[in-house]
C-alpha cells in the first residue's frame, strides 16, 4: 500500500497529484470546495469520476453549493487534517496553499517544501516555510524518512495511462520522455520543451506516485 494523496482538485499542482496517484493505481481524496454537485473547474468531471472510483470526493457543503471565492480557503484545514505530511509544490507569500501550509502546522503536522529560483515569485512561499521549519524536499525519500513510513508500494497492474483530455496534461507529456535507462533532467527539457522547474515539481509528484526511481545524482528512470 503506497500513500494516499489528499488535494483540492484545482488546476495545475492539484490535478497533477490526483493523477499521479490515479496512474499508478493508489487511492486519492479530493476535498471539494462546493457542493458534490458542482465540479470546479467544470473540466475536471472526468477526473472527479475517476477519483471517485479509486478514492473520495469530499465536501463539507451541502449539495447545490456554487463555486465561492471563500469556500476554497475553508476547505483547506480539511485538506491538511486529512494528511500525515502538507507538500508544498510552489506557492506565492499570499496564497491558499500558504494558508493549507499554516493549517497543517497548527493541526500538528508535518509541512514539506520544495525550493526553487529566487526569481521565481511561486517559489517565495516555499522559501519562507524552509526558513519557518518545513522540511526541504528534493526527492520522494526525504518524506518518507520524515513520516517514518515503511511503505511496500505495489505497482500498477494497469499500464495504460488514464490521463484525460481536460485536465492538465504535463505528466503525461513528461512520461513520454522516460523509459527504463535513466536520463537527466537536461534530457527531459530538451526532449518536452518543459521548463527545469516544472520538471522537477511533477518529477517529484511522479515519484510519490512510484511512477518514476531517482537513480545517482540527477536521472530518473520508470519504475518497473
Amino acid at each position: 500500500m503506497g500513500l494516499v494523496i489528499t488535494s483540492g482538485m484545482a488546476r495545475g499542482i492539484d490535478a497533477s497529484a490526483h493523477i499521479g496517484a490515479l496512474e499508478a493505481g493508489q487511492l486519492t481524496i479530493a476535498v471539494c470546495g462546493t457542493g458534490l454537485d458542482r465540479i470546479y473547474p467544470a473540466k475536471h468531471k472526468s477526473l472527479a469520476h475517476q477519483i471517485s472510483t479509486q478514492g473520495a470526493l469530499v465536501s463539507e457543503f451541502s449539495i447545490g453549493t456554487s463555486p465561492i471565492a471563500n469556500n476554497f480557503p475553508r476547505r483547506n484545514r480539511i485538506i491538511s487534517g486529512l494528511s500525515l505530511g502538507t507538500l508544498v509544490v510552489e506557492a506565492s507569500i499570499k496564497s491558499g496553499t500558504m494558508i493549507t501550509a499554516k493549517l497543517a502546522a497548527d493541526q500538528g503536522k508535518e509541512v514539506f517544501a520544495i525550493p526553487s529560483s529566487i526569481h521565481n515569485p511561486l517559489s517565495q512561499g516555499c522559501h519562507q516555510l524552509i526558513k519557518q521549519g518545513a522540511k526541504l524536499v528534493e526527492n520522494i525519500e526525504d518524506i518518507v524518512e520524515e513520516l517514518s513510513l515503511d511503505l511496500e508500494v505495489p505497482l500498477s497492474d494497469n499500464n495504460a495511462p488514464i490521463y484525460t483530455k481536460d485536465v492538465d496534461n504535463t505528466p503525461s507529456v513528461l512520461l513520454k520522455c522516460l523509459s527504463y535507462e535513466a536520463i537527466s533532467i537536461d534530457e527531459m527539457v530538451e526532449k518536452s520543451g518543459l521548463s527545469p522547474q516544472v520538471i522537477t515539481q511533477e518529477l517529484l509528484l511522479l515519484e510519490l506516485a512510484n511512477r518514476v526511481t531517482k537513480v545517482g545524482g540527477s536521472g530518473y528512470l520508470l519504475t518497473k
